[in-house]
């Protein structure tokens, strides 16, 4: 993975780029060449991977192609990522691995990348306020980005933190030293956090701090870049499904890694017609030497923002570059007389944008709980200014139903899955449709290119390995133990794919 992105880098012109170059390779000097820190291609996001030699089937009651297997809890929305001999996954509390633990909560686990072996996990207690701020039983579902010794998470309590990526096992490193009173419920007695406990080095509370109102639960996959931490907010609607109960609060902000202070925040004002919550994560890429951040608002816009590039005094506002909607002539105005609708309803964007030669491929439309079912795959040039709706558009692929998933984009080729049961793949440059392909459960997941393979787990527990190609060739199909909500993720020859209650590590036998 790091080679290839590294070639990507010696395309672009030198004397534009330096400040973004450098960046860049602070950033991938403390990547391993194979590991996946971060949900997706680094920065942009495309669900792709340069890993080779990955099974195309697995069988649980053999165990072939099976390396090992983790219990986890007993629900688990989050993908897993992998880095410096770890594997990071959030699950929720179900099979308490501390007898001082019990209860639901929110876990971020650790565990050995070579063994499947448990190091430590973060524990976090529930929001109490309504079900509606913290689905029960949904425990923490944003994937971790990892950076050295540091892994940065949002937490279930719609917290954003650094965690010491050794746990307790190397002490209580600081600023943040009160981790045996965080990690209990408010009306608990703290507990001595012990070697297999996480090390909080900082938080940021964005309920706190920025107003947020977050829905159901908290979920993003935090992007980095050099010194900052761009972050979904997961602001929403509050347990009517009809109201915002935080309109001026922000959907993305900006975090300093080093100190966990507020840098940035966007200044668009999404909060009021937000439909029902602030779904996606954002992107990164250089579009013609100047890099931009990419992000899809819950209002179905996808923005291009100027990244920012130093710490100042005051909180600074995100400069806008483009914005696209996609959905110009679905409702703006008082948009929630439209909830339960399913055939007319404002549409949004659950997934993340992905960059790839300077166009941004992203799905949406309306909303899978509270909207109409149409949406789409949307191909737009990234290379204009100000409000581009009009002139943007590269193609626009109709999807069967709601659209959850990131697409990949590989080799000419774009595939995404929805929740119409179906896998789609078209031409990356025209959106000429290839195939489809009949899946039984809902699409909450990504598909992954890896391998001159799609791989693809559903809602219905079915793991799906189809070739990466114009013709459609399936190579297998195998029940797993549950649900599938997470990406699967490749890491040093090694597949990881995550149900319910077990996290799959899977490897072609020798």
């Amino acid at each position: 993975m790091a080679i290839v992105y590294r070639r990507n880098m010696t395309l672009l012109p030198a004397q534009p780029l330096l400040a973004s170059v450098f960046s860049f390779l602070t950033l991938t000097a403390w990547v391993k060449a194979e590991d996946q820190p971060q949900w997706g291609v680094r920065f942009s996001r495309n669900m792709v991977s340069s890993e080779k030699g990955l099974p195309d089937s697995v069988d649980l009651a053999t165990g072939k192609n099976v390396k090992w297997v983790a219990e986890i809890g007993t629900e688990t929305h989050a993908t897993p990522v992998v880095s410096g001999g770890r594997v990071f996954i959030g699950t929720n509390n179900g099979r308490p691995r501390d007898p001082r633990q019990t209860g639901d909560r929110g876990v971020l686990m650790c565990f050995d990348e070579k063994t499947g072996g448990f190091l430590w996990q973060l524990v976090v207690p529930k929001i109490t306020t309504s079900v509606y701020w913290d689905w029960t039983g949904c425990g923490i579902c944003s994937p971790a980005t990892v950076e050295g010794d540091h892994v940065y998470i949002v937490s279930s309590r719609g917290e954003v933190m650094c965690l010491d990526v050794n746990g307790m096992a190397n002490g209580n490193d600081g600023p943040f030293t009160d981790e045996g009173r965080h990690m209990v419920p408010a009306d608990k007695e703290a507990i001595e956090p012990g070697k297999t406990d996480a090390d909080i080095l900082w938080l940021f509370d964005m309920i706190k701090e920025c107003g947020i109102r977050q829905h159901d639960a908290a979920h993003g996959s935090i992007l980095l870049d050099g010194q900052f931490l761009y972050v979904n907010t997961s602001n929403g609607v509050d347990d009517t499904h009809r109201h915002i109960a935080s309109p001026d609060a922000p959907c993305l902000i900006v975090i300093d890694k080093t100190t966990g202070r507020l840098v940035a925040r966007d200044d668009e004002h999404i909060g009021p017609v937000i439909f029902h919550c602030t779904w996606s994560s954002p992107s990164l890429g250089v579009v013609n030497g100047r890099k931009l951040i990419f992000y899809a608002g819950p209002n179905g816009i996808v923005y291009a923002f100027e990244p920012i590039t130093e710490v100042t005094g005051d909180v600074q506002k995100l400069k806008k570059v483009w914005w696209f909607d996609i959905d110009p002539t679905a409702p703006k105005e008082n948009v929630h007389r439209f909830t339960s609708n399913r055939t007319e309803s404002p549409s949004t964007i659950h997934a993340m944008p992905v960059f790839a030669d300077n166009r941004i491929y992203v799905a949406g439309g309306g909303d899978i709980w509270w909207g109409k079912r149409q949406s789409w795959l949307k191909c737009i040039d990234a290379t204009q200014t100000g409000d581009v709706t009009a002139t943007a558009e590269k193609w626009s692929y109709p999807l069967t139903r709601h659209a959850l998933s990131t697409p990949s984009i590989w080799n000419g080729l774009a595939f995404v899955a929805d929740s119409g049961l179906k896998i789609h793949c078209v031409d990356a440059a025209t959106g000429t449709p290839y195939w489809t392909h009949d899946i039984k459960g809902e699409m909450w997941s990504s598909t992954l290119v890896a391998d001159d393979k799609v791989y693809v787990g559903t809602r219905d527990g079915e793991f799906i390995v189809l070739a990466a190609s114009k013709e459609k060739r399936v190579f297998s199909s195998t029940a797993l133990d549950g649900p599938i909500s997470g990406t699967p993720v490749a890491a040093n020859g090694v597949l990881y794919v995550a149900t319910q209650k077990h996290l799959y590590a899977l490897k072609k036998s020798e």
